[in-house]
C-alpha cells in the first residue's frame, strides 16, 4: 500500500516507517524537524529510512494547510497514520499555542486531506492522558474522558471528537489509539527514561516526581508499532449495535473506533528506576519531588477491545525494554558502562 506517515522522524513514526518499508509498503513520510528536542537525533532516525526506494521524504509542517494539501494531491496515499503532534504534558503548560497549532489545526488539515482524496483509513495517535482526572482503573475506552488535566490531553480528546465528526459526515474510517507511556530505543530526550539515563551516567541527581509513587503502564515502542499496523490493516467499520439511547464512547454508527494500547501491567516509577539502575550498574542519586501540575498519579490500560478486534496484546516487560534502551543509548552516544 501507499501510506502517509506524519511525524516520520519522530520516535514512533520512524519505527513505524521502517516496519512498513520492510514489509514492502510505500511510505510518504512528512516531518518538519522542529527543534522541540535534538534535531540531530531526528535526522539520525530519518537516515534509517532514506535508504529504502519506497520512502519519500517531505519537509512539511502539518500546520501548513497548503503544504499538507499538496502532499495529498501529489502522492494520493491510500492510508494515513498521523503521529505528528506537539508532545509533552508539562510543555503544554508553558506554551499552549504550540498545541493548538499542531494538534488541532494540524490535525484538521490531515482530516481535510483524507476527506478530499478518498483515503481508505486514517489511524491517529491519541493518548492515555485523555483519562485525566479518572481514577477508575484499568482505564477503558468506554469510560468518560471529559476531565483532562492538561491542554495536551485536551488536544488529544479533541482529535477523537474531530475524527468522529469526519467519520459521521464524510464516511471517513478513522481509528484512534490511546498510547500509554511509550519508551524504547531512539526515544524522546524529554521523557523520563532518557532523562534518567543521561543524568545517572553524568553523575547527576534525577528528579523523581510524586516521590516515585506513581505508576505507569510503560509500553515498549515495538509493541506500539505492531498494534498500529494491525489496526491500520483493519479498516474501521460502524458498530451495528450502536444506539444514541445508550451510546458507546469507543464506537459509533459511523466508521469510527478507539483503542487503548498499553502493556496492561502498571509499574511504580521507583521500580522502573531500579530496573534502569541494574541495567547501568549504577545507583542513582534521587531528588524526590511532588507530583507536577498536569500529571496523573497512575495509568493502567484495559486492552480487551484491541485483543478482540486486532488479536494483539503488548507484552514486552520493562526489564527487557529498558535493557534494550540502555544498549541503544550507550551505542548511539558512545558510552561505556
Amino acid at each position: 500500500m501507499k501510506i502517509l506517515v506524519t511525524g516520520s522522524a519522530g520516535f514512533i513514526g520512524s519505527a513505524l516507517s521502517l516496519r512498513l518499508l520492510t514489509r514492502g509498503d510505500e511510505v510518504i513520510g512528512i516531518d518538519n524537524l522542529n527543534d522541540y528536542y535534538d534535531v540531530a537525533l531526528k535526522r539520525a532516525r530519518l537516515e534509517r529510512t532514506l535508504d529504502f526506494d519506497g520512502y519519500t521524504d517531505s519537509r512539511t509542517d502539518i500546520h501548513d494547510r497548503a503544504a499538507v494539501a499538496a502532499v495529498f494531491e501529489n502522492h494520493k496515499p491510500q492510508r494515513v497514520v498521523n503521529l505528528a503532534a506537539q508532545a509533552g504534558v508539562r510543555y503544554s503548560i508553558e506554551n499552549p499555542m504550540a498545541y493548538v497549532d499542531t494538534n488541532l489545526t494540524g490535525f484538521a488539515n490531515i482530516l481535510e486531506g483524507c476527506r478530499h482524496h478518498q483515503v481508505e483509513h486514517l489511524v491517529y495517535a491519541s493518548s492515555s492522558s485523555v483519562y485525566g482526572a479518572n481514577t477508575n482503573m484499568p482505564f477503558s475506552v468506554h469510560h468518560n474522558v471529559d476531565h483532562p488535566l492538561s491542554l495536551y490531553a485536551a488536544s488529544k480528546k479533541a482529535n477523537e471528537l474531530m475524527a468522529h465528526t469526519y467519520s459521521h459526515l464524510y464516511g471517513l474510517p478513522t481509528t484512534g489509539l490511546r498510547f500509554f507511556t511509550v519508551y524504547g530505543p531512539w526515544g524522546r530526550p524529554d521523557m523520563a527514561l532518557f532523562k534518567f539515563t543521561r543524568a545517572i551516567l553524568a553523575g547527576e541527581p534525577i528528579h523523581v516526581f510524586n516521590y516515585g509513587k506513581h505508576r505507569r503502564d510503560f509500553t515498549y515502542v515495538d509493541d506500539i508499532v505492531e498494534g498500529l499496523i494491525r489496526v491500520m490493516d483493519r479498516v474501521a467499520e460502524p458498530n451495528p449495535t450502536w444506539t444514541g439511547e445508550n451510546p458507546d464512547a469507543a464506537t459509533s454508527s459511523a466508521p469510527y473506533r478507539l483503542y487503548n494500547i498499553g502493556n496492561q501491567h502498571p509499574v511504580e516509577l521507583m521500580e522502573y528506576i531500579r530496573v534502569l539502575e541494574r541495567c547501568l550498574g549504577i545507583e542513582a542519586t534521587k531528588e524526590l519531588l511532588p507530583l507536577q501540575p498536569g500529571d496523573v498519579p497512575d495509568t493502567y490500560a484495559d486492552v480487551d477491545e484491541l485483543v478482540r478486534d486486532a488479536d494483539y496484546k503488548p507484552d514486552t516487560s520493562v526489564e527487557i525494554g529498558v535493557s534494550r534502551f540502555v544498549d541503544w543509548y550507550c551505542s548511539y552516544y558512545g558510552v561505556r558502562t
